[in-house]
């Protein structure tokens, strides 16, 4: 399997609605639309005219989003085909800004129709891996519908954490006696809550989740309980074994300098500063980006090589790199353990005459043929900076950024 930068992947609610109705686990009827034709003919197959519709993008507050049109929310009720028709034209194809998307947005390419459904009560639940315990964790809370690390913080008590057995999964009786807890006063709803937290459980082993966020569940004005809205994380180590959850992988949502970078073994996490980074190891890029922060710098990005980084690989790190406007200079931090410093300027010289860059270039390579990567790039002739401290190359990046 390749090494990638994505920590989990996070799918789209109307495909953690099928995963979690294959599961038996209920939600209100739910069907995604493609284009603003298919939204009209997905809410007359509705027969009734009492739909939400919502955008599908892979950000939270969704419903206090604006598109880039100018239209505001990602969220809206619907009343009849024609509405469904006119509200997917204004969602399709743009992009909607939200405060986890950032200024750029993310491509709205499907919308939402689901049955409106009235809670009387909103729940919050979670299936969690849990770093103190260092296991899995069941969290919920009668507080439903806001955000739960503010319920946290502010009535730790109304927070619900029953540990899970990994191999046992969460039995009858505790997923009952969690039920209770939450308030669910008839044994019918207590019932049907304690069946959905099991199977959320069954959901997090089968499929190698991370995260099972339900954020509501609500018991409905008839008697219901239902999800209604869900947040998955699954674990990207284990796309071996489900490549039918990857599948669903929506590369439009992602990074696309990120996309890239993975096609070839790069670790890299495009951030909002101007100075390129460029080092081999996970460690020594976190300590690369501290050490500019310290002397005023802003890093353009998390890159690591790897230890098996080629000359060709580090010219298509520079390629990624130098895709960013905003960078005005270009950091290179090497360590030669496993990596070799040659192989780097190697990778560095062709970089620069073939990609004609004017970036200025700050390279500390400390290691393995040090001495002779050292040489290469001072006869290379090219406009390279090196430097043998990591504090006094630092400095100098930053001071070229500006």
């Amino acid at each position: 399997m390749q090494a990638g930068q994505r920590r989990y992947l996070s799918i789209h609610e109307y495909q953690s609605v099928k995963l979690l109705n294959s599961y038996g686990i209920p939600t209100p009827k739910s069907i995604p639309a493609k284009s603003a034709e298919e939204a009209y003919n997905v809410a007359k197959e509705f027969g009734h005219n009492r739909l939400v519709i919502k955008a599908q993008v892979l950000a939270g507050g969704r419903g206090k989003g604006k598109f880039d049109n100018g239209f505001q929310g990602g969220v809206h009720m619907v009343d009849s085909p024609e509405q469904a028709k006119e509200l997917a034209t204004k969602m399709i194809g743009s992009k909607l800004i939200t405060k986890q998307t950032g200024a750029g947005g993310r491509i709205c390419n499907a919308v939402m129709l689901a049955e409106r459904r009235e809670p009387s009560h909103e729940y919050y639940v979670a299936v969690l891996n849990d770093r103190v315990s260092q296991g899995v964790v069941l969290v919920a809370s009668a507080q439903g519908g806001m955000n739960i690390e503010e319920v946290a913080a502010k009535d730790p008590s109304a927070i619900i954490t029953t540990p899970i057995s990994f191999t046992d999964g969460l039995s009858k009786e505790e997923a009952l006696g969690v039920a209770k807890k939450l308030g669910f006063k008839d044994a019918s709803t207590q019932e049907e809550a304690a069946e959905i937290f099991i199977n959320l459980y069954r959901i997090f082993k089968e499929k190698d989740a991370t995260q099972i966020e339900i954020n509501p569940l609500a018991e409905t004005k008839d008697g219901k309980v239902l999800c209604m809205d869900a947040k998955f994380g699954f674990d990207d180590n284990a796309e071996f074994r489900q490549q039918d959850i990857f599948a669903l992988r929506d590369i439009s949502q992602e990074e696309p300098s990120e996309v890239e970078a993975q096609k070839h073994n790069l670790n890299f996490i495009k951030l909002d500063g101007n100075i390129g980074c460029l080092v081999n190891g996970a460690g020594l890029a976190m300590a690369t980006m501290d050490v500019l922060s310290l002397h005023g710098g802003n890093p353009a990005n998390f890159l690591d090589v790897g230890g098996g980084a080629t000359p060709e690989t580090v010219k298509k790190a520079f390629e990624i790199l130098l895709a960013d406007p905003k960078v005005k200079s270009i950091f290179i931090n090497i360590f030669g353990g496993i990596m070799r410093c040659d192989y780097i300027a190697e990778g560095v010289i062709k970089a620069t005459k073939e990609l004609n860059m004017t970036i200025p270039l700050v390279v500390r390579l400390k290691g393995t043929k040090e001495q002779e990567a050292k040489d290469m790039i001072r006869e290379s002739g090219m406009k390279i900076i090196a430097f043998d401290g990591l504090d006094e190359a630092a400095e100098r990046a930053v001071e070229l950024a500006v």
